[in-house]
């Protein structure tokens, strides 16, 4: 996943702490993890026993919002924080509605560039960048994002299980810079995980694992949580436990019940 400095660029690629991305691998059964992202995400485990069915529906949750997105017309997607490919990737769910639609991938961890760019070989609609989405003008900046990416026509900006990672300041600017450079007609998904419902116990294990990677995770409640997506309409339900978040009555990626509880979710809209 994406962090903040090019200090934690260098750490991500230390194979002696914990990545975000390859932990988040893990969780959803695959093998691009060190023993190290292994033993971290096992301590998760222990306070959230959860854990993997609740990736699996996050990615459920990008499916869901990826399909509302392109149904509407949106033909661009910018998917922040995107992590190592796995099943349902973003561009093979709107691509499956129309069938020009064009993504770029963006995340900080090497692994997921060198994976993703042999995944997209062969699709020049679909791209991987190297990029911090704390820094918002070099991810839109970027060329292969220029390339694909249309400033001037709505774009549907993915950020699954990221926000959590910024701090409240960083959250101000972020997310600013990001709907000012949106244009009109744009959205904005994204994932948080909440204290809501939780043991103060849990919650602090979690952080104190997280603590220990280049990415530390933020815990908050609904109404900390509201403000990511200052200047965008919710569409209904709005913001909700993601096992809430089914706007379409989407039969392909039904919630499951309960396991999103641990996530808050959302789409906007920039009016």
């Amino acid at each position: 996943m994406i962090t903040s400095s090019r200090r934690e660029d260098e750490r991500v690629q230390d194979v002696t702490r914990p990545s975000v991305a390859r932990m988040y691998d893990y969780y959803l059964g695959g093998k691009d993890s060190y023993q190290v992202d292994r033993d971290a995400a096992e301590q998760v485990a222990q306070a959230m026993p959860e854990i993997r069915e609740l990736a699996l529906e996050n990615r459920s949750f990008l499916r869901r919002s990826v399909r509302y997105m392109a149904r509407r017309g949106i033909r661009q997607f910018l998917d922040i924080g995107s992590g190592l490919p796995t099943a349902g990737n973003t561009h093979e769910i709107a691509q499956a509605i129309i069938p020009d639609a064009q993504v770029v991938y963006v995340d900080i961890d090497p692994v997921v560039l060198t994976h993703g760019r042999a995944l997209l070989a062969t699709d020049d609609r679909t791209t991987v960048v190297q990029g911090d989405m704390r820094r918002p003008s070099e991810v839109l900046g970027h060329r292969e994002t220029a390339r694909l990416i249309d400033p001037t026509a709505p774009v549907g900006v993915l950020m699954i299980a990221m926000i959590h990672f910024l701090t409240v300041d960083e959250r101000r600017s972020v997310m600013q810079q990001l709907r000012k450079a949106l244009a009109p007609g744009s959205y904005l998904a994204a994932t948080h995980v909440t204290v809501e419902g939780h043991a103060p116990a849990a919650v602090e294990q979690i952080e104190a694992v997280y603590a220990t990677t280049p990415t530390p995770i933020f815990f908050r409640p609904k109404e900390e949580i509201t403000p990511f997506f200052e200047g965008f309409d919710a569409v209904d339900p709005g913001l909700v436990t993601i096992d809430q978040w089914n706007p379409d009555s989407d039969e392909l990626d039904q919630p499951a019940e309960k396991i999103g509880t641990w996530l808050y979710g959302a789409v906007g809209r920039k009016p």
